[in-house]
């Protein structure tokens, strides 16, 4: 993880292997289109009040997250290399800059940067919210997957330093002295490790990443930062009686586990339980999925990531309230003791499902855990989940779906992950839709209507809801993965979608305001 500082140096005097500023797009109509945000003054001067123009010529536009590198003068700047990173429009004066176009232009510099050793972002930092975002943003920028990667020098034992991520960020303009400051970057930093974590998880491979290694994962985590923790392995689960985990991870030679991890203070306001779907890997099972579809298929554990390491960022934080990650592990297979379209599971409810997919199987780990989640009757329920391809078709790969059973705490959801820079967007769950999920033989079956089907899904898992608990379900089939190039502070691969959502949720929560 990139070290973070609060610098009150002047980017010019900072030594550093490259200094940042923002250049952006003249609102104000007049001759020159490129304006320099605050925070490049000094830069500025030493190219003798040029810099902007400079940049024109270089063919720079000022659009969002463009980056532009450039020779540092001769003298005036003790770094070798200017950065200038794209903000859009320019913001009037007397406005300040959004929270996520801060975000994104850093961290789009960040992932320029990678392979160098230390970065000045010279950015504007108005105020604590400012800080808070260059962080964040600079923080996920400077990320990579290297896990896997083989030894470029085997006498070293070291990985190809080009593609090591940017290894210090220093602050510009931030107060290292000041309480707001300070306290903003401490919580960017928790953030971004608790992102990291789950991308990590997220870009591990489903032979390094079994039911029982995310079990131990979560062991580990819970010993180091004061957690509890719970670990049903199949045993206690068929004791238990939870059908629908069992019945998912049936297939497989690796067991299923349901893990419960917790974090509580004893001056809790309120309590959240979040959910995540942990499918280590998804197959589809007997009702195998296509050639092409598999491939990615590692990531279908990305709502449980999510939750993992939210709970864990809610302890890091010492937030005031009892936040509850239940993460529901099983690996999705065909063999002959998988579960067979046509088979009847009796969930953890009592409740009895007719599969007619296997491929529908997030709904069916979820639902056990829902159930189990809603006896220690919190405050609010969240769930997350690469659960359907149908809300990608609706919503894109970059925004996740929102679906509640109450429009209160589903508005509230919603305004908390635009406010943390998450792209989601409220979707209905049509009533009508329900009636295509009668069975002739269960209580209820796995699939219905097959248009709307990321509604149908919503409306599936609401039936294992306790009645009167607010519950939110996130469907973050679009951006949990990102299989294109990589973005702003997004890179290519695991993304970590929803954490900062989680853990501004636990924060409401913390403060008696969850919906």
């Amino acid at each position: 993880m990139s070290a973070l500082t609060l610098s009150s140096s002047s980017a010019a005097t900072l030594r550093a292997d490259a200094v940042v500023v923002g250049v952006a797009k003249n609102s104000a109509g007049k001759k020159a289109s490129l304006v320099l945000a605050p925070g490049a003054e000094a830069v500025d001067k030493a190219y003798g009040g040029k810099l902007a123009a400079t940049l024109e010529t270089l063919g720079a536009s000022g659009g969002e997250g463009e980056v532009t590198k450039l020779p540092a003068p001769a003298s005036g700047v003790k770094a070798p290399l200017v950065v200038a990173v794209g903000l859009g429009t320019a913001a009037r004066k007397d406005e300040a800059y959004d929270a996520e176009t801060l975000r994104r232009a850093a961290g789009a510099a960040a992932r320029a940067l990678a392979g160098t050793k230390k970065a000045a972002f010279a950015l504007p930092v108005v105020d604590a919210d400012a800080v808070a975002a260059v962080a964040e943003g600079a923080l996920l920028g400077a990320y990579a997957f290297t896990a896997y990667k083989g030894k470029t020098d085997g006498a070293k034992g070291g990985k190809d330093a080009k593609d090591a991520p940017l290894a210090e960020i220093a602050l510009v303009g931030a107060k290292a002295r000041d309480k707001a400051h300070k306290a903003a970057a401490d919580r960017a930093l928790v953030v971004a490790e608790e992102v990291h974590r789950a991308r990590d998880l997220i870009n591990t491979p489903a032979n390094g990443l079994d039911p029982k290694a995310f079990a131990a994962e979560a062991k580990a985590a819970a010993k180091e930062y004061g957690l509890s923790v719970e670990v049903l392995d199949e045993k206690a689960l068929a004791k238990g009686g939870y059908g629908g985990i069992l019945g998912v991870g049936g297939g497989s030679a690796q067991p299923p586990r349901l893990v419960r991890i917790g974090w509580s203070h004893p001056k809790a306001k309120q309590s959240l339980a979040l959910v995540g779907k942990g499918i280590t890997y998804d197959s589809g099972g007997i009702s195998l999925k296509p050639a092409g579809h598999n491939e990615t298929m590692k990531c279908d554990m990305s709502g449980a990531a999510a939750v993992f390491s939210a709970v864990v960022a809610a302890a890091r934080l010492g937030l005031q309230a009892n936040v509850t990650g239940w993460l529901a592990l099983a690996e999705n297979m065909p063999s002959g003791s998988a579960t067979r379209p046509g088979d009847v599971l009796t969930m953890y409810s009592g409740k009895t499902v007719e599969v007619l997919n296997t491929d529908a199987e997030g709904r069916l780990v979820l639902a056990d855990a829902l159930t189990r989640a809603g006896e220690e009757e919190p405050d609010a329920i969240v769930d997350v989940a690469t659960l359907t391809g149908a809300m990608v078709l609706a919503l894109g790969n970059r925004t996740f779906g929102i679906m509640a059973n109450d429009d209160e705490f589903r508005g509230a959801v919603h305004e908390v992950a635009e406010e943390v820079g998450e792209d989601a967007w409220p979707m209905p769950m049509p009533a009508h839709l329900r009636k295509g999920m009668d069975s002739p033989v269960a209580d209820i079956a796995n699939m219905g209507e097959r248009m709307g089907g990321g509604l149908v899904a919503g409306l599936f898992l609401k039936e294992f809801v306790p009645e009167g608990t607010p519950w939110a379900h996130l469907d973050i089939a679009g951006p949990a993965f990102n299989e294109s190039a990589p973005f702003g502070y997004t890179p290519k691969g695991g993304t970590g979608s929803a954490v900062r959502t989680l853990v501004r949720l636990a924060e409401r929560a913390a403060e008696g305001e969850l919906g």
